[in-house]
């Protein structure tokens, strides 16, 4: 058990803009959404967050989720405030990875889970109704379980591309999300959505959006660019246009 010197101040006490976005607010921000940013924390460089993120005038990241796999409870909170201050100009959606401890106290807008993570059912239960919940999904079976699931807000499918940032598994290619656009057409009222993950940049864009996706998750095509600024409004931009 954590002594109270050592117990985290809740990101709600930080940043009480995302803390109490009340579920519908959430929900309408996820439904206009398109590019979704997975990132290790920017720990020298706290401008990262706000080139990516922008202040709404120009086309940028919509979800951000801090995925830095061990981090200490501390410093996972830390990260995701940082974000979370980030965020509030363009009103992106914060999302905490695995975690439903630290997405329970840290007051986030989402919590993201893989299959193998607590299942949302039970995530929901500790987090209740206004924190959206994300699962990931590799398969048709999972993507159409996820689909029907009440407690589940969003689907990722992929990684369509091997990438390195999901080391060991292979690439399930573009028949998943040729898939999850029929069972649920982008964009359409009442359908569930989606985004795809794994190998998502300039060059590989435009063979995803032949899918029928309009919705991507994006790690180092970002993370990674020159300009991350300049690379997020780019991808934005093409995925608003689509």
């Amino acid at each position: 058990m954590l002594s109270r010197e050592a117990e985290p101040v809740p990101l709600s006490e930080n940043v009480p803009v995302s803390a109490s976005a009340p579920r519908a607010r959430r929900l309408a921000r996820l439904l206009d959404a398109r590019l979704y940013l997975c990132t290790p924390r920017h720990q020298t460089d706290t401008a990262f967050y706000e080139k990516v993120l922008g202040d709404g005038r120009v086309p940028g990241v919509d979800l951000i989720q801090l995925r830095e796999k061990g981090l200490e409870w501390r410093d996972e909170l830390a990260g995701l405030a940082a974000m979370a201050a980030a965020a509030v100009p363009s009103g992106a959606l914060v999302s905490a990875n695995d975690r439903a401890d630290v997405a329970r106290f840290a007051g986030v807008d989402i919590l993201h889970v893989g299959q193998d993570d607590i299942p949302p059912r039970l995530a929901r239960d500790l987090l209740g109704p206004d924190v959206l919940i994300g699962q990931s999904t590799h398969d048709p079976d999972q993507f159409l379980t996820a689909l029907a699931d009440p407690d589940v807000d969003y689907v990722c499918v992929g990684p369509v591309h091997a990438t390195p940032t999901k080391e060991g598994r292979a690439p399930v290619g573009l028949e998943l999300p040729r898939l999850a656009a029929r069972h649920a057409p982008p964009f359409e009222p009442g359908a569930k959505p989606w985004f795809v993950t794994g190998g998502v940049a300039p060059h590989t864009l435009d063979a995803i959006l032949e899918t029928g996706a309009r919705r991507v998750v994006v790690v180092r095509g970002i993370t990674q660019a020159a300009d991350p600024g300049a690379a997020a409004a780019a991808l934005a931009g093409r995925l608003r246009e689509a």
